[in-house]
């Protein structure tokens, strides 16, 4: 780690530069230009390095993650970018959502005749975008990483360019999206006008603690409007199906889990760290937020007909789940959110890997289709009915405990409504995951679908099999007996909180307690 003192002779400041708290994403960018290099050798050489290349890479960032767990909390580039726990955590959660999506990739990519190197490249500069995202403390280097990760997001989306859906799915997101980068360029705007001419969420924190105009006011709904669209809140939602549907698979397979994970890292570091003063009022909007996703995510997705539709809508309500953790402001819940976002990497993951195969092998994406699978593909209708029962919280699943973590918080917080409603939806979202799992067990041979009875073989030893059936296995094995391990992964999420000042101050606060 080095160095580099940035003075500042008007103010006396004197901060770092600390270049080292950004060598995961060094390792990624690494990895990124090499891809574009190994590409223009030609798609056989692609083909053939690009994905130990991403191995390379991604393997290499969660293991400097790793190392600065408990570290330094040293502020870097000038106090923009600050490598505590709670960024250590997410950037975890999103270089291994990025990791299996690529594991999922590889065949499908290849399948559709596009450059692996390519596609390769712009996925980990939507990772950059999302892990910078995680940590940035200042105004515009929040700005860049969502920019970077939205504008990547927009690419992945239409990749399929031969694909009608792949591009009206782009065009949308890309429409909207462009939207809420304006939204928060104006809230930012103000914020920044606020401080008398920084950007430094410090800065920020401090100006409103004594600001009551109208205007603090305007700017909280601006920046609260464009963290709802980056988790796909309601009614924030309405790109979310139309993406999914119409996107790559794996494409969506890293929106779920790799955006939404850089999202909640934003909440947390913009509302929890800067809007303190305006603490109830924010908890108040997100609590009408959690519900109307937990509702409509959950009741809508009951009457689709389409796999990928139907885990959009399950996404939504997953999300009002999450809300909750960060509606309560106590340390249970700020760590709840942490360890369900971990175990929604693996669990909706899983399910988009099973997803995925059946696609490869029938081009099918309808819910229908499934009806009798069982009798053809045992692997993906084990996998996929533990991965969709840990998303509905089933016990034993990861996803149960998960569920378990975010309503106990919310019981102890007093935020009753929030649990009933998602106790409530919990129930409503098991019916539609359990039908997938009828359609796919209980049908006999001769109710199966014209699909299932069509069936084609296919290799394992072709070229991305073997990683998608490991990223497979994976998930589904971490899904099935994670419960087991939950206490280690709350503690994990524990530290995670306790080593991140601003939710320490926040957890302080709610409770009129001095910090020690």
């Amino acid at each position: 780690m080095f160095h580099l003192l940035g003075a500042f002779p008007s103010t006396g400041l004197t901060l770092q530069l600390n270049a080292g708290a950004i060598a995961p994403e060094g390792a990624v960018l690494v990895a990124l230009v090499v891809c574009l290099l190994v590409d223009l050798a030609g798609e056989k050489a692609a083909s053939r390095w690009v994905p130990p290349i991403c191995y390379l890479g991604l393997g290499s960032a969660l293991v400097l993650l790793a190392q600065q767990w408990d570290g330094s909390l040293e502020p870097s580039f000038l106090g923009s970018f600050l490598a505590d726990n709670l960024a250590i955590a997410f950037r975890a959660v999103v270089a291994a959502s990025t990791l299996l999506s690529l594991m999922l990739s590889w065949r499908y990519v290849e399948r559709s005749g596009t450059p692996v190197g390519e596609y390769a490249a712009i996925l980990l500069a939507a990772t950059l975008g999302a892990m910078f995202l995680c940590g940035a403390t200042d105004l515009v280097s929040i700005f860049i990483s969502l920019e970077t990760l939205s504008v990547a997001s927009y690419l992945l989306s239409g990749y399929m360019k031969r694909d009608a859906r792949s591009s009206e799915a782009a065009l949308k997101y890309l429409l909207v999206g462009s939207a809420a980068a304006a939204v928060f360029l104006y809230g930012a705007s103000l914020l920044y006008g606020l401080t008398g001419g920084s950007t430094s969420l410090d800065a920020v924190a401090v100006a409103l603690q004594t600001s009551a105009a109208p205007v603090t006011a305007l700017s909280l709904v601006f920046v609260l409007a464009t963290v709802a669209f980056k988790i796909a809140a309601v009614p924030f939602h309405q790109w979310t199906p139309d993406v999914y549907e119409g996107s790559p698979t794996p494409v969506v397979a890293f929106l779920s889990v790799g955006s939404k994970a850089a999202g909640f890292a934003l909440a947390l570091r913009i509302l929890v760290g800067c809007f303190e003063s305006f603490d109830a009022q924010w908890k108040l909007l997100f609590t009408v937020l959690a519900v109307l996703s937990m509702v409509l995510g959950n009741v809508v997705a009951l009457a689709q007909t389409s796999m990928k539709r139907m885990l959009a809508y399950s996404s939504i309500g997953q999300a009002g789940f999450v809300m909750i953790g960060l509606v309560c402001g106590t340390e249970d819940g700020f760590a709840a959110m942490v360890l369900y976002m971990a175990a929604y990497l693996f669990m909706n993951l899983g399910a988009f890997a099973c997803i995925i195969l059946f696609s490869l092998r029938t081009g099918s994406d309808r819910i229908s289709d499934y009806a009798g699978l069982y009798q053809k593909d045992p692997l993906i209708t084990l996998g996929l009915s533990l991965c969709l029962l840990s998303l509905g919280g089933i016990p034993p699943m990861l996803g149960f405990f998960g569920k378990i973590y975010l309503f106990f918080a919310g019981w102890a917080d007093g935020q009753y409504l929030l649990v009933v409603v998602g106790l409530i939806t919990s129930v409503v979202s098991i019916y539609y995951y359990i039908s997938v799992i009828k359609m796919m067990v209980v049908k006999e041979p001769q109710e199966a679908s014209d699909v299932v009875k069509a069936y084609p073989e296919i290799s394992w030893n072709v070229a991305g099999m073997p990683a998608l059936r490991t990223a497979l296995v994976g998930c589904v094995a971490v899904t099935a007996v994670g419960g087991i391990l939950s206490s280690p992964l709350f503690s994990w999420a524990s530290g995670a909180v306790a080593g991140t000042p601003i939710l320490q101050r926040a957890i302080a606060l709610a409770t009129a307690q001095p910090l020690g």
